[in-house]
């Protein structure tokens, strides 16, 4: 009996360190530049020059685009909508949703890295978190882990007012297209609704929030589209993953031919740095294969781009074998086979 208690404490002990709950990790990520950041960029401009710029656009005297809800109309351009017109709405959003599965069955998840609301917004806060704390992720964590100073208050004091500015400002062009511009200046700031007033700070804190401070959480853990595109996808579609094949095994290459000769095992492409893992805004490592927190931004094919040259290697874009490979490399290999 006596020898038996030592035992269950330590069995206690290791039923304590059981958890199911992962405490977060903020991730830094690494800022990449490359053909995919291009795109995601330009994608980025694109959504907020008609998001911001579409409530200025007068059409016939009036708002060009406008959910006015106390006329109980719907203004699109030189459409009108009323209330018994809702049948269209219903069919419009069918044929959206239908469009987005076909589109991820074909091309993955490229709404989810280019398209989508809450990345584009993570991708703008983290451009001025960036600019303000620096563009060496290492400082960015230096800079968090530092005790308060004058020089970090300064800093992110600044960030977080820009961030407010911007949620603000993207919380009144929302509530514009409900309630016409040109009424909404001249209610601001005192004049505004309660019901006005209410959306305009619900969605900017609700942008604030989670392109801020969630960030790749409501990709992992909120989004219910990562967790049922899996099921969409097929031989055919156009996803990011890893070409094991020219990777591995992974390790350094040695910079002397004797050195390399004396390797028992032949090295593949992989040089295990790790900058694919440090540039995934969702802190994914893709060689592990495909994981449904990928949302196919190709952030880890720029990041593998520039080693490739160095090493005088093939880049993780291009074409191969007569069959369209948008990259077919070690690091990140996205296939489109026909």
């Amino acid at each position: 009996m006596a020898e038996s208690k030592p035992e269950q404490t330590e069995n206690n002990k290791k039923e304590k360190q059981i958890s199911f709950y992962e405490k977060h990790k903020k991730i830094y990520i690494k800022e990449v530049s490359g053909w995919w950041n291009h795109w995601r960029w330009f994608f980025v401009i694109f959504t907020q020059i008609i998001f911001y710029g579409l409530p200025w656009i007068t059409w016939n005297d009036r708002q060009a685009v406008l959910f006015h809800l106390v006329e109980r109309k719907f203004y699109i351009f030189g459409l009108v909508l009323w209330p018994q017109d809702v049948f269209y709405l219903a069919i419009l959003l069918i044929i959206s949703a239908y469009a987005l599965f076909l589109f991820t069955a074909v091309a993955g998840r490229l709404f989810c890295g280019y398209a989508c609301p809450q990345t584009v917004y993570t991708e703008i806060y983290m451009w001025i978190e960036n600019r303000i704390e620096g563009a060496d992720r290492l400082k960015r964590k230096k800079l968090d882990e530092a005790p308060m100073s004058a020089e970090k208050f300064r800093k992110k004091f600044i960030k977080h007012f820009l961030w407010i500015a911007l949620a603000l400002w993207t919380g009144f062009t929302l509530t514009a297209y409900f309630t016409p511009m040109s009424e909404l200046f001249a209610e601001f700031p005192y004049d505004l609704s309660a019901w006005e007033t209410f959306w305009i700070l619900f969605y900017a804190a609700f942008l604030y929030m989670q392109a801020g401070f969630l960030r790749e959480q409501v990709c992992k853990y909120m989004c219910p589209y990562a967790r049922f595109q899996g099921v969409m996808y097929d031989p055919d579609t156009l996803v990011i993953t890893y070409d094991k094949v020219r990777g591995e095994p992974r390790g350094l290459k040695k910079k002397s031919a004797k050195a390399e000769a004396d390797n028992a095992v032949k090295l593949g492409d992989c040089v295990d740095c790790n900058l694919c893992v440090v540039a995934c805004p969702t802190g994914i490592d893709i060689r592990n294969g495909l994981q449904y927190e990928c949302i196919g931004c190709g952030a880890c094919i720029d990041a593998c781009d520039p080693v490739m040259d160095k090493l005088k290697k093939p880049k993780c874009s291009g074409k191969r074998q007569g069959t369209r490979r948008f990259v077919q490399t070690f690091m990140a290999s996205s296939h489109y086979d026909l």
